[in-house]
């Protein structure tokens, strides 16, 4: 299948960038037996990738806007497009060394995603879809699963960091969860969860405290493979509202059922 001109621009910008990723991700390694870590090396390869990526959207389209993680919103001047882009996404597990990060980066027009891609450099996996088209890898069209019993089914999560309100939250979700399914997978990427779901590799995923690079490109993937995407309590923008549950449309009413009574029984506690 042809690809339209926008996914042939963010392809090649998602291309180039893992190309310095996966350079310094080389380095980074190395620096893990110093005793200072690799923190700053990090941020610095975060930045450059980041910059690398808005160069060639820029340079391909350049009246349209940005969202990016490091560098914050540029206006466009057609004021109806905007990219949003996370340049590496799993910072943490790139800081020790793990090799599951990716590349976000999504086409939002008039407020409504319309294109993504997340880009797995070290398997070489490239998760894309636009609007209406469907979903793939590679030219393999993606399915989520269609397993319908949350006994058989694996649930992806984020959890908050230590400094984070909702910890307790989250620890009650996970042990309602875990008495319900057959395995709980943690990786610290959101967007190759979500990538994840629309493969059916996981049934369901969900996290609170996200922001719209995390998950705009990984959103729309999952639709177009025919799955649900909202918010824990089904209202408001997942993209925006900073909590997200991504689900084939099977098992998602349960789970958002035990999300749910967790988090109620936590805030009654």
């Amino acid at each position: 299948m042809a690809l339209s001109p926008n996914m042939n621009v963010m392809l090649r910008a998602a291309e180039k960038a893992s190309r310095s990723l996966i350079r310094d991700f080389g380095e980074v390694e190395q620096l893990q037996v110093s005793l200072k870590g690799p923190g700053d090396f990090v941020s610095a390869a975060d930045m450059r990738a980041e910059k690398i990526i808005f160069e060639e959207l820029q340079k391909a389209r350049p009246t349209f806007g940005f969202l990016m993680e490091e560098q914050g919103e540029v206006k466009g001047t057609d004021g109806e497009h905007r990219w949003i882009i996370d340049p590496l996404d799993g910072t943490t597990n790139f800081l020790h060394g793990i090799p599951h990060w990716a590349i976000s980066i999504a086409l939002e027009y008039r407020g409504e995603v319309i294109a993504g891609i997340v880009y797995d450099p070290i398997k070489d996996e490239m998760f894309r879809a636009e609007k209406g088209t469907g979903a793939f890898t590679k030219n393999k069209r993606l399915r989520v699963s269609g397993r319908k019993d949350l006994p058989l089914s694996v649930i992806a999560g984020g959890g908050p960091s230590l400094n984070r309100h909702n910890q307790a939250t989250y620890i009650n979700q996970l042990q309602s969860l875990l008495k319900s399914v057959a395995g709980f997978r943690r990786f610290g990427a959101a967007s190759l969860d979500m990538a994840y779901v629309a493969a059916g590799r996981y049934e369901a995923y969900w996290e609170e405290d996200l922001k719209a690079w995390d998950v705009a490109a990984g959103a729309l993937i999952v639709k177009e493979a025919g799955g649900y995407v909202g918010t824990l309590d089904g209202k408001g923008d997942p993209i925006y509202d900073g909590d997200i549950l991504a689900s084939n449309m099977t098992v998602i009413e349960a789970v958002r059922k035990i999300l749910a009574t967790a988090a109620k029984e936590t805030a009654a506690a």
